[in-house]
Parts: C-alpha cells; structure tokens; sequence
C-alpha cells in the first residue's frame, strides 16, 4: 500500500517548519510532500505531482519555482563520474590554520571540487573531488589545494569503489 506523503503531515497551513539551520525558508507540509515527489523522479510531471499532493499544475509549477529561487532544492542530472570520463574521485580531509571559512570560499571556486563542508573533528573541511584521472588528481591535491593560504595539511581518501549514492533522504 502506497501512503499518501501529504495525508501524515498536518493539514494545517499554519504547520510549517522552519529549517534546522535556523532562519531559513519555512516550508508547509504540501512544500514537502512536492519535494519528496521530485527526490523520486525529478522529472515527475507537475500534473502528476500536483494528484499526489492535492493542487493544480499551475500551482505546483509556481511552488517547485520558488523553492528553486529560494534555495531550498536543485533539479539536476545525476551521473556516473566513470561513464563521463572521470576515473578519479576522492575525498579530502583538509586542516586550516587561520580562517577555515576563507579556505572552504577558495576551494568551492575549484571545478573539480564538488562538495566542500565545513566540519568537526579530526580535519576543519572535507572535499569530494572528481578528476579526470591519477594525474589530474595529483595535481588538484599538490599544486592547487596545498597552494590555498591557509592550508596546513591534507589527507587523500581515494574511491575505489563506489556502492551506493542516492539522494533519497525524504524531508523531516
């Protein structure tokens, strides 16, 4: 049996939540039920979208719009990096002497940079990097990440295989 996404959350459009970082949009239970529709299928027809969650095409489609204009979600194509001709990705650990922030801003500029967080423990941020090969992952790590000022030390976690990625994670 298939559960309605709308149907457990409250009906009251007063029910909104405000995002955990504090400040961010606030989104109502038909915003949520919307994005779950496209973390199935990003591609799901407004229509269909709109049946699942009780409103119109013309109603979903200015919903999906301002939840893009506002940063709350991305629609995009997903890739294999291996089968677009990037062999190489890795995860890299980076300790920052000074202003962590400064360094995470200069290696987000990097195109070969895909994800960058800031975090706690054994290292100050994370970068998944994807590259074209061994080569070219040498010489983002050693001639341009290690270049950033800032910079003190870094630690390669080199993919050898990757076993699961999904974008799943519903809304809370």
């Amino acid at each position: 049996m298939h559960s309605d996404p709308v149907a457990s959350r409250s009906a009251d459009p007063r029910d909104s939540r405000e995002s955990k970082n504090g400040g961010g949009p606030q989104l109502d239970a038909v915003s949520l039920a919307i994005i779950e529709q496209l973390q199935e299928d990003g591609r799901r027809p407004y229509a269909a979208i709109g049946k699942a969650v009780g409103l119109s095409e013309a109603a979903v489609r200015q919903r999906v719009q301002k939840l893009l204009d506002q940063g709350v979600m991305q629609i995009v194509a997903v890739t294999d990096p291996l089968t677009v001709g990037f062999r190489r990705q890795a995860m890299v650990g980076v300790n920052v002497e000074g202003d962590v922030e400064a360094v995470a801003d200069a290696l987000a500029e990097m195109a070969e940079c895909e994800y960058v967080v800031m975090t706690a423990g054994s290292f100050d941020l994370m970068v998944e990097i994807v590259c074209e090969d061994d080569d070219h992952l040498l010489e983002v790590i050693n001639k341009r990440i290690r270049a950033v000022p800032g910079v003190r030390s870094t630690e390669s976690f080199v993919y050898l295989k990757l076993k699961k990625q999904t974008y799943m994670w519903g809304t809370r």
